[in-house]
């Protein structure tokens, strides 16, 4: 529309849109709050000056990452790691270590919950640590343990109870007596040193507590906070962000040539000159474009669209006149409102808008998406459209058509009567004894759902990488027939290009690889979309949520861990929420085994998609038992650590890659 405009007015637009960028990029009259806010000094007790990635009153979430939270309690830091708490007792910023101690065997307490000490995978154990064994509700102890014996208080009360401990992990073999449980702790070496020599007692091992080392790559804030800005992050994009005085900024704070970021206050005299130079400008611009209406009427509603047209909306619109051939066909606003009867239906409603139920003048049956205000530059309907556009596929959703009409944008998608699969995995209200499909029909659909995938990966002219799959992304046909939908986060990769770039890593908690919050685990690849598929296959044989928070001990909150220990015991009747009548258990055990290979840490320990859709047709008796998947850097394996032969038995040479920062 720039060009419809006179020419005089274009060269006031010019000198306008010049005076405001060349003088405002720097902060004149007030702070930003966000910057103000994560400028807040943390402390408590003893622990001084915490810092990004931590927060934690009184700075707000968006100034350090979500798992990151410190809480003071009775001038005690204490973070939450995988349901469990414990205290912080020192933290090295420069070396990335915390030392902690669980809070529940602190000062001679006794365990709250019997349970090991688990990391997830943002925290991994320094590369030197020790074990013990602390064992409990004993009748009897053999002569191995009967020297090491302790006391505790029960839940911080007068009340004492006795145990007993060895060093390092359960041994396989010999008689330790008759106790009901024990568990494991994480100590330091040399506490481990001093309790072997007598020269320090159980509670005060456990009182120095443990190290492990945090796995964010700080080199984005490491420059955002030399340009004078303050870390933070941003949760809705999962990338992190910079908050400067006047704004916040991907990478750094901008400073004028030949200035730090310190001396972007200009005085009072250039102040004045500034905004007389503005009002100046401004007051030529409101008589220019008055006068300039008053000659076009005619055309005053070109006027009004040349305003309220964005540079999202140029982008959308260019993409879609470049691949117009390729795009399915193209509704109107008012189509839409007809199609879905203004909206009546509503079938359900997802992070990226609401979908309606309706139907085409032909008759057919739609599921309308009605995309929530457009974020960003468009890319997630730009992502949608052109990745489905390509596909052609029993296992992918078809897209019919889409409307884009100003902010106004919606993806109509042939209608998939029996719903999502989340429906049929789990229900967050009451558990199921079965599954409601059946073993043969969830083996299936996890059958389908491979090869879709295996589809996106290598069927298309460009691979297709989903970065969101999940139950929620499962539609299924009339027959259970699965289809692969919501292609709002996809990225397309040419097979004939090694690597892409990947500006923000987003997806959805429980299903998202490692690798898209660290690139410490690796690159982000089609790997990362088998990570997605082995949890939700999981979920779908388990019939609960992978990780659950209401679990009763924490070996139940995270399924791959529970599961596996069973599986290590050699446990004939795995105790899941489904029962395996009609002969459901080979299926079972085929599933959970594929899952387990696909959701391991290091992505060139994982399947490609290809060899999983065989693994799934094949034996189960074929299939070997995984490494165990423990959420933590593959760089950085403590010595010792057992290794399999299978380590690099699924790396694929054709990866289309993209490194993710994370600061």
């Amino acid at each position: 529309m720039f060009h419809q405009l006179s020419r005089p007015l274009q060269l006031l637009l010019l000198a306008f849109m010049t005076v405001i960028f060349l003088v405002f990029p720097v902060p004149l009259w007030a702070s930003d709050v966000r910057y103000t806010e994560c400028g807040r000094p943390v402390q408590c007790g003893s622990i001084q000056n915490i810092a990004y990635p931590f927060w934690g009153s009184p700075r707000p979430p968006y100034c350090g990452l979500t798992e990151f939270k410190i809480e003071c309690q009775d001038e005690v830091p204490v973070i939450q790691i995988m349901s469990e708490s414990f205290r912080v007792l020192k933290i090295n910023h420069d070396n990335h270590i915390l030392r902690l101690t669980r809070l529940d065997l602190y000062n001679g307490t006794c365990p709250s919950r019997f349970l090991n000490t688990t990391m997830n995978y943002l925290f991994s154990y320094s590369p030197h640590f020790g074990n013990l064994t602390l064992f409990f509700g004993c009748s009897s102890a053999s002569p191995a343990l009967a020297s090491n014996k302790f006391s505790c208080r029960r839940n911080n009360t007068s009340s004492i109870e006795t145990g007993y401990f060895t060093i390092g992990s359960i041994p396989t073999d010999g008689n330790l007596g008759n106790c009901n449980v024990s568990i494991t702790v994480p100590v330091l070496p040399s506490a481990v040193s001093a309790l072997i020599n007598n020269s320090a007692s159980l509670e005060q091992v456990l009182n120095d507590g443990f190290e492990v080392l945090w796995i964010i790559d700080d080199t984005a804030c490491s420059e955002c906070m030399g340009s004078g800005g303050r870390c933070g992050y941003n949760t809705s994009h999962f990338q992190p962000i910079c908050f400067c005085s006047d704004q916040p900024y991907l990478l750094r704070c901008p400073a004028l040539p030949g200035t730090t970021v310190q001396d972007h206050k200009p005085d009072v005299g250039i102040l004045i000159l500034i905004a007389a130079l503005l009002f100046g400008v401004c007051s030529i611009m409101v008589v220019a474009v008055f006068i300039w209406s008053l000659r076009r009427k005619s055309s005053s509603n070109t006027w009004r669209v040349f305003w309220k047209k964005t540079r999202n909306s140029q982008n959308v619109e260019a993409f879609l006149e470049k691949y117009a051939s390729l795009a399915p066909k193209r509704y109107s606003y008012s189509d839409v409102k007809k199609m879905t009867d203004s909206f009546r239906n509503k079938l359900g409603q997802g992070g990226y808008g609401i979908v309606y139920k309706g139907n085409l003048p032909d008759g057919h049956l739609v599921a309308v998406k009605v995309l929530s205000e457009p974020k960003g530059n468009g890319e997630e309907f730009i992502n949608e459209v052109a990745s489905i556009s390509r596909t052609s596929h029993v296992n992918i959703v078809t897209l019919l058509g889409f409307c884009f009409e100003g902010h106004k944008r919606a993806l109509i998608y042939e209608f998939m009567p029996n719903g999502s699969l989340e429906k049929y995995t789990y229900d967050e209200n009451k558990p199921r004894k079965m599954p409601p499909l059946g073993w043969e029909k969830i083996y299936q659909i996890a059958i389908g759902i491979a090869h879709g995938l295996e589809y996106l990966h290598s069927g298309c002219n460009t691979r297709i990488l989903h970065l969101d799959i999940k139950p929620q992304s499962i539609l299924l046909d009339q027959d259970f027939t699965p289809k692969i939908c919501d292609f709002g986060l996809a990225k397309l990769c040419p097979t004939k290009e090694s690597s892409m770039s990947l500006l923000s890593a987003r997806g959805t908690v429980g299903y998202v690889a490692p690798e898209v919050f660290s690139r410490n685990f690796g690159v982000v690849s089609h790997k990362s979309d088998v990570y997605s598929f082995g949890m939700m296959i999981l979920e779908m044989v388990a019939g609960r949520k992978i990780i659950d928070t209401g679990a009763s001990c924490s070996s139940e909150i995270y399924f791959p861990h529970w599961i596996y220990k069973h599986l290590e015991l050699e446990d004939d009747h795995l105790k899941l929420q489904h029962n395996f009548s009609e002969g459901g258990e080979p299926v079972a055990r085929k599933m959970i085994f594929v899952g387990l290979w696909c959701i391991q840490t290091n992505p060139a320990n994982r399947p490609s998609i290809h060899k999983v859709v065989d693994m799934l047709k094949g034996s189960h008796e074929d299939l070997q038992i995984p490494p165990k998947p423990f959420p933590s850097s593959p760089v950085r394996t403590p010595p010792g650590t057992p290794t399999t032969s299978s380590t690099n038995l699924f790396q694929s040479s054709d990866e289309c890659t993209s490194t993710i920062t994370l600061a």
